[in-house]
């Protein structure tokens, strides 16, 4: 029972690290180059667009979900015997406060600022832009980064090699 708790919140926290990181590349590769084409008032509405819309069950599902499954993997690998992954988990937990810290700091404070401005466009797309993007790359590797110790703590993980110590 316990070694089908473990794999099965490592599993989840390694699903739900992988789309919250692909949504951030998402946003890296295609949706902020895509929008730096655009004129600043659409650029703005779409923005304004995007934070109402993502603010949804989904996206809180996996967003807040992932720490707290990862947290709890990382607590189930401190027992004697499963402690293979725990390097990996410590390191994804880590990883990921640190874009949750980031997110908070620098994104959201940059998203409610555009959604309450009633400056121009052009004024609203210079403040928030390049930092948006800047900064949105930097947690986009963090929680890349953070899959990739979860991807490495789930192939270190053995239910067989541990069986025994249960």
């Amino acid at each position: 029972m316990y070694d089908a708790a473990r794999a099965t919140t490592l599993f989840a926290a390694t699903l739900a690290t992988g789309l919250v990181a692909g949504l951030f590349f998402a946003f890296s590769i295609a949706v902020m180059p895509g929008l730096r084409q655009a004129d600043d008032a659409t650029f703005v509405t779409a923005m304004q667009r995007i934070n109402s819309a993502i603010v949804n069950g989904w996206f809180a599902l996996a967003f807040v979900g992932a720490p707290l499954l990862i947290a709890t993997a990382t607590a189930l690998h401190l027992r004697t015997g499963t402690r293979a992954a725990l390097p990996w988990l410590t390191a994804a937990l880590v990883l990921y406060v640190a874009m949750l810290a980031i997110t908070f700091t620098v994104n959201v404070p940059l998203n409610n600022a555009i959604d309450a401005a009633h400056t121009q466009p052009t004024a609203l797309r210079a403040h928030f832009e390049d930092k948006w993007v800047r900064w949105n790359l930097v947690r986009t590797l963090a929680t890349t980064a953070a899959l990739t110790c979860l991807i490495r703590g789930v192939l270190g993980y053995s239910p067989i090699s541990s069986a025994g110590s249960s």
